[in-house]
């Protein structure tokens, strides 16, 4: 019984330690290839031997990368992003261990100007692991955004 204990305060205590912060000047950055597609993500079907989708961005990062960071990074090579209200799903694609195929899982959302949840999610605190891929969804804002109507309703007529 006071074994099991023991082991219970063990694992209770791995869970609440904080991850350690990755110290980039010593840490060499791993590859991260992204891919991207407005209003869906690739379909598993690309990643099918040795395949990926076209749309690919590849970004030097490391395991303590926030998806906020990556929403940065994705929105300096890609201006249909950059408007505020575009929404971005990240997903982590990787191999499926029992069969030669890919699994997707979501792994957070941010949003382009606002302040979210998962802003603050990091790549280790979701289980990536070096070889995986990232998964984006981006999604615009609805209807057009003029420079007279930033944030306000279209009238009626």
């Amino acid at each position: 019984m006071a074994l099991e204990s023991t082991v219970q305060l063990q694992q209770n205590d791995r869970e609440k330690t904080p991850e350690k912060p990755v110290d980039r000047e010593k840490t060499c950055p791993l590859l991260l290839r992204v891919f991207y597609n407005t209003g869906r993500h690739s379909p598993l079907n690309e990643y099918t031997r040795g395949n990926v989708p076209s749309n690919e961005l590849q970004i030097y990062t490391w395991l303590d990368a926030t998806l906020k960071e990556l929403t940065s990074l994705v929105k300096e090579v890609n201006p249909d992003a950059r408007r505020k209200g575009t929404f971005f799903d990240f997903s982590i694609v990787y191999p499926d261990s029992r069969s030669p195929t890919y699994r997707m899982r979501e792994i957070g959302t941010t949003c382009s100007g606002h302040r979210g949840a998962d802003d603050t999610v990091s790549l280790a605190s979701k289980k990536f692991v070096i070889g995986d891929y990232i998964d984006i969804a981006i999604t615009p804002p609805r209807g057009p955004m003029r420079p007279g109507n930033m944030g306000r309703r279209p009238r009626p007529y």
